[in-house]
């Protein structure tokens, strides 16, 4: 099945959930179209077709309740119950039951591709090696949360900047278009769940963020609270795109929450899922944190270390992850998980510059009678 038609068919399954925007994906495959690895970040769908089959080993090991669309972009901080700042995994939206090396495989993938577009500046067996050794440490410890306050000083320098900027923050979000039509009630009530007080005034805003979710209605609720402004997120949750890819037409269970609540981390009070939704704090210190935002002296191994750590920390949710998975990842090597992570880059290379050529998904066709 060609890309193009892939992607037809994805956005056919995420239409029976909810009401794409056809604004943003029309941004959405100029963005796939831009570069290796912000296709991998857009396409989990198409990654559910061919990793079974590229990495068809990989695919047989123990499951847990993993990630799924793993990438080296998907982490950043958010502050707990305490104040603290944390650092972690960004997003869950395509969690569900995975054999544990489908996040180990899509990470390394996403650091091969970063690093071939100079992104990441070190080697790929240096890369693999991070991630596999910060991931066995984790199991091995029973995991441990990144709390970004008297330990982990060098993450907290990285997390932080002046691209996280307060000022820069707000003029941001309040620079996001209108809605465009009316937006649904149950959006509404999960925002004002979320908001610190009840009745609060606030203004509505169509939030364009993401690549894997762009596409998805998404909004934001700024309001004035004791001196200052508040932001809330809704967005739009679907079924993993691994139960699209085994052919179910409609999968009733969305497992964000699940995987939340039994990860091994410091939570994130502001974090829920409310119906088929989404809803969070936004602020300069509770987002994702991209490449292009790290200072330019940074230790690269280090980082990825610690995001192999942090993915075993939500493996560890899984009863199982110590009785199965720590001894099948003891005998994982490194070279091993580089040459899973080389096929699926070699893959999404192949994908990605077929999507090049036709940046657009296949058109129905109306048969003639």
């Amino acid at each position: 099945m060609k890309i193009q038609r892939a992607t037809q068919l994805y956005n056919e399954w995420m239409a029976l959930y909810t009401v794409p925007v056809e604004s943003d994906l029309q941004l959405k495959y100029k963005a796939m179209a831009s570069g290796a690895f912000p296709f991998l970040r857009a396409t989990f769908y198409r990654w559910m077709q061919r990793w079974p089959k590229v990495c068809s080993e990989f695919a047989k090991a123990p499951v847990v309740l993993a990630v799924g669309d793993l990438h080296v972009e998907n982490f950043g901080t958010w502050r707990d119950a305490e104040g603290r700042l944390v650092w972690g995994i960004n997003d869950f939206d395509e969690t569900a039951h995975f054999p544990y090396t489908i996040d180990l495989t899509r990470l390394a993938t996403s650091a091969l591709l970063a690093i071939e577009e100079n992104h990441l500046h070190l080697t790929a067996d240096t890369a693999c090696a991070a991630i596999l050794e910060g991931y066995l440490e984790s199991l091995e410890k029973g995991g441990r949360p990144y709390v970004l306050a008297e330990a982990h000083g060098w993450l907290r320098r990285l997390s932080t900047g002046e691209l996280r900027n307060p000022e820069k923050f707000f003029q941001k979000i309040d620079a996001l278009p209108d809605p465009e039509g009316p937006i649904p009630e149950s959006a509404l009530v999960a925002l004002e769940h979320l908001l610190p007080a009840n009745g609060l005034a606030y203004k509505l805003k169509r939030r364009i963020a993401g690549l894997g979710s762009l596409g998805r209605p998404r909004y934001a609720a700024i309001a004035e609270w004791e001196g200052g402004l508040v932001v809330r997120e809704a967005k739009a949750l679907l079924p993993s795109a691994a139960l699209w890819a085994a052919g179910l037409e409609r999968a009733p269970e969305i497992y964000y929450q699940a995987i939340l609540d039994r990860s091994v981390r410091c939570r994130d009070p502001f974090v829920r899922l409310e119906g088929h939704w989404i809803v969070r704090r936004l602020a300069p210190d509770c987002s994702r944190i991209e490449l292009a935002q790290l200072p330019q002296e940074r230790d690269e191994r280090r980082l990825l270390h610690a995001m192999g750590f942090e993915t075993a920390n939500v493996h560890l949710g899984s009863a199982n992850c110590l009785a199965d998975v720590l001894p099948h990842a003891k005998q994982l090597k490194a070279a091993q998980l580089r040459s899973a992570a080389q096929a699926m880059a070699e893959a999404t290379l192949d994908d990605w510059q077929k999507w090049r050529q036709n940046p657009f998904p296949e058109k129905k066709t109306t048969k003639l009678r």
